[in-house]
């Protein structure tokens, strides 16, 4: 059985070229921008993770997040959702 890249490709080759242009395209943009987040990631400093870090406390501490587990709580009670846009 051919792999599922092989797959996608023979696919893709059924389509008229502009149609496979606009997927080439597309994956390429994603790969490049996968490739560039993953540079961006990999260069933040020790020191930079501490300042985002010491945000996150100041937030949590003056109440100005919401717990995923709250949003969890309200999306699955069918809270209504501008109440919980309000509080988010």
């Amino acid at each position: 059985m051919a792999d599922l890249l092989e797959q996608v490709v023979a696919e893709i080759q059924k389509l008229p070229q502009d149609q496979r242009d606009a997927i080439a395209a597309r994956i390429i943009a994603d790969l490049k921008d996968d490739q560039a987040w993953t540079e961006r990631f990999e260069a933040t400093t020790d020191e930079q993770w501490d300042r985002l870090a010491e945000g996150v406390r100041r937030e949590i501490a003056s109440g100005d997040t919401v717990s995923l587990d709250d949003v969890f709580h309200w999306i699955g009670s069918h809270a209504d959702y501008d109440q919980l846009l309000r509080r988010l």
